[in-house]
């Protein structure tokens, strides 16, 4: 068996150093990559889903770090707690930068975050739970909120009762005296919620060694700016219009089909940026489907028109109103007054402006060559045996039978000869019998005999 002498094993050990240090080097010098993601707004679905896309991105880019840059007054409690959950589960590190606000749920987002930074003049604090009418939640939510702050500060080792005291006044006068606790910069600084002062996103960076650092701003893809295009309120406004002016079309002229097409299309474009921004509900979508299908029920094989048709509308506007305000399973609580006016505003306005549309429209939409190709444009002359009731003589009483389906609209036979009338009751069938009980200028009114 071979040996060697010890020293060669020295040799052996020397140059695999030498071999391996370019690459120790490397990575020691790789920069480190920050991920810089931004909420200035209220905390509501759309917020909750720009957190998750942006995770998901910072993720892909494979991030050291991630940096929130934080601005608001608040928002839905359960949004929050979402984002909430998926800061304290990120496996990088994430630091907050507190510019100006970060009240209520702010609050809570920021003492998930395993650093805080904050602007001179910002704020954290009072998370009281609020209604719609701006008063206090009632206790079981308050105590959810106490709950959820007092371990969310646990869980990065900041005191939770000063947590709790955010939410309710505290009984202990070293901390609020008495009042829901709001803490200042300084004040922040002193009772270890913030690790310091910042004027720029650069500084926090500097305090965090990372100032040479890669830096990755997050900005939404294509796909997710054209949903927010499509959440603009004067575009909503729009796709109600069209939504709203399709179904009167089709419900004015049954069988043509483009003015319900453009409806569902329109119904398409609104509900689906609504969704995926988690203000529709899986319920809500429901409801205008099913009032969706009435009214194709109504037009296609119910006669008349009556409940089906009704409720279906009923149901596509009432729809139309829940998709843009955040309820929780028709729970309105935590949904301000103003914003749920300001749906029903915008539901109004898409039916004043259709009917606006509608009437300035009309005319021209049916004497279009678009519309003569797909609507009845035959004139009936006396001569061929058609006569016009204006011109008939005394016809109450009188029987005939159906000479086309009637719903109620269509042509009746009397005495060989064709008069424009209306069903009483809303549908006959070709050639059923009929009876004249009524006569206006332009048509008869029938009843089915038998």
């Amino acid at each position: 068996m071979k040996t060697y002498p010890k020293h060669l094993h020295t040799v052996f050990f020397c140059m695999l150093c030498l071999l391996l240090s370019p690459l120790l080097l490397l990575a020691q010098n790789k920069k480190q990559k920050v991920f810089i993601m931004e909420i200035k707004s209220e905390i509501d679905p759309r917020t909750n889903r720009y957190t998750e896309l942006a995770f998901n991105e910072a993720t892909a880019m494979e991030a050291d770090h991630v940096l929130l840059v934080l601005d608001t007054f608040g928002g839905a409690l359960n949004d929050a707690d979402e984002i909430r959950t998926r800061i304290l589960e990120y496996p990088k590190p994430v630091y907050v930068f507190i510019n100006k606000d970060a009240a209520s749920a702010g609050a809570l987002i920021s003492l998930a975050c395993d650093s805080i930074y904050m602007a001179p003049g910002a704020n954290i604090g009072a998370a009281t739970v609020v209604g719609a009418d701006g008063q206090a939640a009632p206790g079981k939510y308050q105590s959810y909120m106490r709950s959820i702050m007092r371990s969310t500060a646990e869980a990065n080792g900041r005191n939770p009762r000063m947590a709790e005291a955010m939410v309710e006044p505290s009984v202990d006068s070293t901390l609020s005296a008495g009042q829901v606790l709001s803490l200042t910069t300084s004040e922040a600084i002193k009772y270890g919620f913030c690790e310091g002062v910042a004027n720029t996103e650069q500084e926090v960076l500097a305090k965090l060694n990372l100032a040479d650092a890669e830096i990755i701003r997050y900005q939404l893809s294509t796909t997710d700016k054209v949903i927010s295009f499509f959440l603009n309120p004067f575009l909503s406004g729009i796709l109600l219009l069209i939504i709203i002016g399709g179904l009167y079309f089709e419900l004015q002229t049954p069988g043509i089909g483009f003015p319900l097409a453009a409806a569902v299309v329109a119904g398409i474009l609104y509900l689906v940026p609504y969704y995926l921004n988690g203000l529709a509900e899986n319920w809500e979508i429901l409801l205008f489907g099913v009032g969706i299908i009435l009214i194709l029920l109504e037009i296609f094989v119910i006669p008349g028109f009556g409940v089906p048709g009704i409720g279906g509308i009923v149901m596509v506007l009432v729809s139309l109103v829940l998709i843009m305000v955040n309820n929780q399973n028709f729970d309105f609580t935590f949904v301000p007054s103003e914003q749920l006016m300001k749906s029903l505003i915008s539901v109004v306005i898409g039916m004043v402006g259709a009917a606006v549309f509608i009437a300035l429209s009309w005319n021209r939409l049916v004497g279009s060559k678009a519309m003569q190709r797909l609507v009845l444009n035959t004139t009936f002359q006396s001569n061929e045996g058609y006569r016009s009731a204006n011109f008939a003589e005394q016809l109450i009483g009188k029987t005939g039978i159906a000479h086309t389906r009637m719903m109620p609209n269509g042509r009746v036979m009397i005495d060989d000869i064709l008069y424009d009338a209306q069903a009483r009751d809303g549908f006959i069938e070709k050639g059923e019998p009929v009876q004249v009980i009524d006569q206006s200028t332009f048509s008869l009114r029938v009843k089915k005999v038998g």
